[in-house]
């Protein structure tokens, strides 16, 4: 139920002004407007990327045109910074409502339920859903209800953004335009990055602990 809620929560302001911030952006040259910053445009392409929370933003081609302003690597990097910190909001939010109000929204039994699955695989989902418009925020909202662990939920969040935010930059940068090529090597870098990711600091626990 919280999840269909908060799916059709987020869908409502696409389904809405969708169109409109679509052809505001990208038809009306999103790039020339970011460009018109100057020194700050990079500000406020994180800026769009976390209102990509409440409002139908374009994320993919703000990270686009971030990769044509300055670049494959460090266009990447601040796209990705954006996704990042646009879950991690949601994240903190839904996390700081405490147990009490999620065992109200959820119930006790699918609220144990929610935590267990996201102390077993919720880095997987974290880090998969980013590049998927929707699902992306409504995972990370859930992950804050089930109070996943926080460094787990980070290194996960990193392994989902910060590819889609490179793969989009180069795109732009490149002037290709394959969106369906790029989301797909968005979703699948994190499948090989995150297993690495929890490798490492499983061995990074352990060398502390001993």
């Amino acid at each position: 139920m919280i999840f269909v809620a908060l799916g059709v929560l987020f869908a409502i302001p696409l389904a809405i002004f969708g169109e409109q911030f679509d052809r505001a952006f990208v038809e009306r040259g999103g790039v020339e407007w970011l460009r018109g910053f100057g020194a700050w445009a990079w500000a406020v392409g994180i800026g769009l990327l976390v209102a990509d929370l409440v409002l139908p933003v374009p994320a993919t081609p703000v990270m686009s045109a971030l990769g044509i302003l300055y670049g494959p690597i460090a266009g990447g990097l601040i796209g990705g910074l954006g996704s990042m910190l646009a879950g991690s909001i949601a994240y903190g939010l839904t996390r700081m409502l405490g147990r009490r109000a999620a065992v109200f929204l959820a119930g006790e039994r699918d609220l144990r339920r929610s935590e267990a699955f996201f102390n077993r695989t919720g880095g997987w989902a974290v880090a998969v859903a980013r590049p998927v418009p929707l699902l992306a925020e409504v995972i990370v909202c859930l992950a804050g209800l089930a109070r996943m662990r926080p460094g787990k939920f980070f290194v996960a969040l990193a392994c989902g953004s910060l590819p889609m935010g490179m793969v989009f930059a180069a795109l732009g940068h490149s002037g290709a335009e394959r969106p369906m090529l790029a989301l797909a090597i968005s979703a699948l870098a994190p499948m090989v990055l995150w297993p690495v990711a929890r490798w490492m600091v499983g061995n990074r626990r352990e060398d502390v602990g001993k």
